[in-house]
């Protein structure tokens, strides 16, 4: 046997023992953690790098193989959490992006909704002014219609009032003219009738003289008769 050996063969014994606690630790304790959990990868990493250098120190292959397995089974759930905790990012900011888009849509959506409805209420509102534009100008057409039937007939009367006034005044005149004979032969029946009662009343005044005369004349004829 060789002299280096037993020391070697010492501390691998010494090694073992010292590494009891250590797998106790990880059996009763680090094993209770969930398997990515950072303490327990960091501890199984330690664990890991400490065989491996323990069991390249010395020269035992299965110490060295265990450490290189524990190294990388940590490294590589270490690994494999980052790649989860990257995809979770990933999916979270694809999720966010996602949900950015469909904000967006949506914001676009009701802006072009918003948009619609404004337009539509604006169409409206400039149908309700051309209506009302329309229903004034009507209405002033029909003003004006009035007022000129108003003023034509205004004016209709008035010349039918004047043609009226005309047609009494030649009425009245033509009667003047047709009475005037009339006037003039009642104003000489009148005369005649003036100058006959005239004659008359001298007839009258007449006979009464001469029968006054002839009374007188009786008279006279008796008181000498009786003389």
């Amino acid at each position: 046997m060789n002299v280096l050996t037993v020391p070697v063969a010492v501390m691998r014994v010494q090694y073992q023992i010292v590494r009891i606690p250590l797998q106790l630790i990880e059996d009763q304790l680090m094993s209770r953690l969930a398997t990515e959990s950072p303490a327990r990868l960091m501890y199984e990493r330690t664990l890991g790098v400490l065989d491996g250098a323990v069991g390249n120190v010395l020269g035992d292959r299965h110490i060295e193989r265990r450490g290189d397995a524990l190294t990388e089974r940590s490294d590589a759930l270490v690994r494999a959490k980052e790649l989860e905790e990257e995809a979770a990012a990933a999916q979270a900011e694809a999720d966010a992006e996602l949900e950015t888009k469909r904000t967006q849509a949506r914001d676009k959506q009701a802006a072009a909704h918003m948009a619609k409805q404004q337009e539509v209420e604006q169409a409206r509102r400039r149908e309700d002014e051309r209506k009302q534009a329309a229903a004034r100008d009507a209405e002033q057409r029909t003003q004006v219609a009035k007022t000129n039937a108003d003023q034509f007939a205004a004016q209709r009367t008035q010349a039918a009032e004047a043609e009226h006034r005309a047609e009494q005044t030649k009425i009245r005149e033509a009667e003047k003219k047709a009475a005037a004979p009339a006037k003039a032969q009642l104003k000489d029946a009148a005369d005649k009738q003036n100058e006959a009662a005239g004659k008359r009343a001298r007839a009258d005044r007449v006979e009464k003289l001469a029968e006054a005369e002839k009374d007188k004349r009786r008279n006279g004829t008796t008181t000498n008769g009786q003389r």
